[in-house]
Order: C-alpha cells, then structure tokens, then sequence
C-alpha cells in the first residue's frame, strides 16, 4: 500500500561493524557521492543534513552554523527560523547568507519554523498564516526547499482529521506560491498530528500534490507509533527524516527532547527503519536533529563530526548485507 495524494505525491539496536567505522574513518565519502541521489552507494542511499538545533546550545550563530555542517561533511543544512531571525536582526542579509550557503556546496532541503497554521481559533489561524508566508518566503530567499509544518499552538488540541487536511492543503498552497513545500509533520507530544498514520492521512485526504510527511525518530517513539508504518509509504511522500536516539530509560511518557542521543547510542529500531526506508525507494535527507545539553558543552565541529559518523556508521550496518 502507498500514499496516492491527487494524481502523485511529489517527493538500533544495531550492531555497529568495525568495518563502517574504518570507512568513516578513512573518510571514504563525500558530499559530492550523495548528489544527485541516483549516484550514492547502495549502502549509503541517504543524504545527510545538519539541523542546527544540534549544536545551537554552543550559541555560535547561524554563520557559523553552516560553516560548521560543511566543515563536517554533510551535503545539508536544515536551520531554525529564530536562527535566521536573529541573524537578520543583526544588520545580516539573506541574500549574502543563501549565497554563503550554496558557496559552502550545500543546499537548504528544509528549515524549522512554528507558524500556527492548524489551529481551530480563527484570529491564531489568520496570524499563523501570515507568518508561514514570512517563514516561506525566508526559504525561499535562502534557495532552500521545504519547511516543516509541525501542529504548533495544537498540542492539547485534537484537531479533526479531515479538517486537518483542509488546513495543510491551504498552506501547500500558499507554499506552491513561493516554491517551498510544508511538509506536515509528526510530534509525538500533541493530540494532532501525534502519529505517523495521522500525519499520513492529512496527507492523503489534502489533495494536493505537493503533501509529504515529516518524520522524526524521537516523535515516532513519543507518540505511540509503529516504526514500521513507514512501510507503507511511497517514497517520494517523504523528503526528509529527523534522525536521533533515544535511551531506555526514562520511559516514554517521561522522555523529553533534552535526551536524544546520537543515533546508535539509544534503544530505537533504527536498523529496520534504514532498511524500510531503502525499500520503499526513500533517497532523502536524514538530518540530524538533537536537544542534547550534554553535547552543548562540546566543541560544536567536533560534535557535528561525531553524529554525522555515528549516523552513517548505523546506516552502513544497516544496508551492507541488504542488496
């Protein structure tokens, strides 16, 4: 079974071999292997993004940010809008920050923003619109692709279904406007958009061709949700996965995003997940996105290189013996 959205939708424990880890030591591997996706190694099939949550702790600021996701190897960067925000703010201009990124050779395949756009409150909804439409045209400017959608302000609120969908087609539209795509996605802590299925089916029910889903494995887990469901989606209905761990312990009604780690330091399935993801013919971006404040007290490269290495060694376990 697949998403069908209008006529398409457009877009562990592990065990950690010491042979993924010499190839990323020896640095077999390269920005310029993951693009275009049809050229990855089949054991790599994914590209690698940097969310800048994870090293936002060290407050170095959105330059260096991205400095810091090139100098460490990923292909991708997915920043904060509050990020941006107090970039600009500072006399910074997005013009110079886009090109700074493309001249680094990364792209922009998502950004992180908190519009209200589900919502039942009408005045929130109308203020939430307009500033998704700030938060894509930002994108935008960057040459970026997508921005998450999360159920922002309707956490505690149990947003039905279709009405949902009748709100993500609205703001896919005002998305298609200005060349960047919502994706809808997945928080485990909200009564709307709390599952995976849930988000598949806002998804499935917009009919617009542009709907995707957003997944996090630290959401996936918070909420309930079956790591296997995303066997049942096309590929192409995904772009980008937020890629984490998490420990055995606290348990899942307790757990907070502060204790994420890096992933194959946790408990998550994530060898079956890589491996579903390559069967359904997913060749997006995994992006690494933590809240650790453990980590914080890191050097921010050093600390960017070791979860890229840990993210592509648990990939490589995953996918060698997999065809």
């Amino acid at each position: 079974m697949k998403i069908a959205v209008g006529k398409r939708i457009n877009r562990r424990s592990v065990l950690v071999t010491g042979a993924a880890l010499s190839a990323v030591a020896a640095g077999a591997w390269s920005r310029s292997d993951a693009a275009p996706s049809g050229g990855r190694d089949p054991v790599e099939p994914f590209g690698y993004c940097l969310n800048t949550s994870t090293i936002h702790g060290q407050g170095i600021g959105i330059v260096r940010q991205i400095e810091i996701a090139a100098q460490a190897g990923y292909q991708a960067v997915e920043p904060w809008i509050r990020e941006i925000d107090e970039y600009t703010r500072s006399g910074g201009s997005l013009d110079d920050l886009g090109k700074r990124i493309r001249d680094l050779g990364l792209t922009v395949e998502s950004a992180i923003g908190f519009p209200e756009w589900i919502v039942d409150d009408v005045e929130r909804r109308a203020k939430g619109l307009e500033e998704l439409r700030r938060n894509l045209d930002i994108v935008a400017r960057l040459g970026g692709k997508r921005l998450a959608a999360p159920p922002a302000g309707a956490t505690d609120q149990a947003i039905a279904p279709l009405r949902a969908a009748e709100r993500y087609r609205a703001i896919l539209e005002l998305g298609a406007d200005a060349g960047v795509v919502p994706q809808a996605e997945v928080w485990g802590f909200s009564r709307s958009l709390g599952r995976l299925g849930e988000a598949m089916l806002v998804a499935m029910e917009c009919g617009h061709s542009d709907a995707c889903v957003l997944p996090d494995v630290f959401h996936l887990y918070k909420g309930g949700s079956e790591f296997g469901g995303i066997r049942l989606m096309a590929g192409d209905a995904l772009h980008v996965l937020h890629v984490n761990d998490y420990p055995a312990s606290p348990p899942r009604e307790i757990i907070s995003d502060a204790q994420r780690v890096f992933p194959g330091d946790g408990v998550a399935p994530l060898a079956a997940l890589f491996r579903n993801l390559k069967t359904i013919g997913f060749r997006g971006f995994l992006s690494l996105e933590l809240f650790n404040r453990e980590y914080w007290k890191q050097d921010p490269l050093e600390l960017a290189r070791s979860g890229l290495e840990k993210t592509r060694a648990v990939v490589r376990a995953a996918l060698a013996n997999n065809g």
